[in-house]
């Protein structure tokens, strides 16, 4: 089984092949396809979103397709940033963290729940045929601290083990986290689908 994994994240290409790992399937990945225009990601939901992306590249490409969406949600700031993760003010994400600390202090906040969320749909040919969502529960770290992980990772902290996303080894990471979970349903699904 051929799949295009609709992504150009380095960094969430590699926790999803090392999820997919040994599974009856050869990935692909949009560096395949030069020249294709990304689709405007204008779903009000992770959900949306995945659906939207999975749907358009699998015409575009005419390949079976799986695209996720995912992103952090901070309750202290009403599920902020959510679908709009990637590109809350800009992409500098040492910026990103700041501006997650002024608003947290403007309320007196140290600290806040907050979850990853993670939401993945498999397309055929413009009709989505799976789907599934992953979460991780946790909370804003006092201060950015890792080096492993990319994006918001540093600053999410995870009670169970005591330490941030980014603090995480590739491994541990993909059993805890909010693709690892998404992405172990998709190697279970293609799993049965390929018996």
């Amino acid at each position: 089984m051929d799949l295009l994994v609709a992504t150009t994240n380095p960094g969430k290409l590699r926790e999803i092949e090392v999820i997919l790992e040994g599974v009856p399937v050869r990935l692909h990945t949009l560096g395949e396809f030069p020249g294709i225009e990304e689709p405007e990601e204008s779903g009000a939901t992770f959900e949306e979103n995945a659906r939207l992306k999975a749907i358009y590249y699998s015409i575009t490409t005419g390949m079976l397709t799986a695209a996720d969406d995912s992103g952090l949600e901070i309750d202290a700031l009403a599920g902020a940033p959510g679908v709009h993760s990637a590109r809350w003010h800009g992409s500098d994400y040492g910026f990103k963290f700041q501006k997650i600390r002024e608003a947290l202090d403007a309320q007196g906040l140290s600290t806040s729940p907050a979850r990853f969320v993670c939401c993945v749909a498999v397309a055929d040919n413009g009709r989505v045929i799976y789907e599934t969502r992953g979460t991780i529960e946790g909370q804003i770290a006092d201060a950015p601290q890792g080096t492993n992980g990319f994006g918001y990772d540093p600053i999410f902290f995870y009670p169970p083990l005591g330490l941030t996303l980014a603090q995480l080894d590739r491994d541990q990471k993909s059993r805890v986290s909010h693709r690892g979970k998404a992405f172990a349903a998709l190697r279970e699904w293609i799993v049965q689908g390929t018996k």
